[in-house]
């Protein structure tokens, strides 16, 4: 199995409800930053990527056949370019929104204090702080109009670089329709998954706890 949708947007743009959907429409396995909690040796090879390193991306996702989110969409380039048959899927949504959600719950969780008696979670921490803050942002994702600039040359980018008939632009509440005509699969009878709220995400991390 190889990737047949590689997920271009940022977190924050619905890309759990996303990666459930894909799976229920029958792609297989979708890869997201879950994944990584999931898989510990999985972020060695991101951050090794992230350093620019060769990355065996057929050996990352073996048994997947889709993936979305960080640190996924930061290497959409690479990942066009290593599956040339996959589309591109970039999730959008309004930039303000976008960002008050992203601010409120992945730069929180980034930013708190690195756990000193856990390495794998120190290391989960320092990856995606690198590919996320640093790389993506520069450092200045508390900058909110540089964070916004950022999300919206980053989709500019997507969408003037991947060719029409490779690429779906959707925001989450647009349903079933245009994904399952983008991948020519028939719209399940289910309803479109809703998951991993701003709540959510706050509550599963302890983020508003006293």
């Amino acid at each position: 199995m190889s990737l047949s949708v590689i997920g271009a947007g940022f977190g924050r743009t619905g890309t759990l409800s996303i990666k459930m959907a894909l799976e229920q429409l029958g792609l297989g396995r979708c890869y997201h930053m879950v994944e990584v909690f999931d898989h510990p040796p999985h972020v060695a090879v991101w951050r090794a990527a992230a350093e620019g390193k060769p990355t065996d991306w057929d050996a990352l996702f073996a048994g997947y056949g889709a993936a979305v989110d960080w640190p996924v969409c930061h290497f959409w380039r690479q990942l066009m370019a290593h599956f040339p048959r996959a589309k591109v899927l970039l999730t959008v949504r309004d930039a303000e929104r976008w960002y008050q959600s992203a601010h409120d719950t992945i730069y929180q969780a980034m930013i708190r204090p690195l756990p000193v008696d856990n390495p794998e979670t120190r290391a989960q921490r320092e990856m995606a702080v690198k590919i996320v803050l640093e790389d993506t942002f520069g450092g200045r994702f508390a900058d909110r109009a540089h964070a916004i600039a950022v999300y919206e040359r980053h989709n500019a980018e997507v969408r003037r670089t991947v060719p029409p008939d490779r690429l779906l632009v959707y925001e989450p509440g647009e349903g079933w329709e245009p994904l399952c005509r983008f991948l020519d699969r028939p719209v399940p009878a289910e309803p479109f998954p809703k998951v991993n709220s701003s709540e959510d995400f706050r509550a599963a991390l302890g983020l508003d706890a006293s």
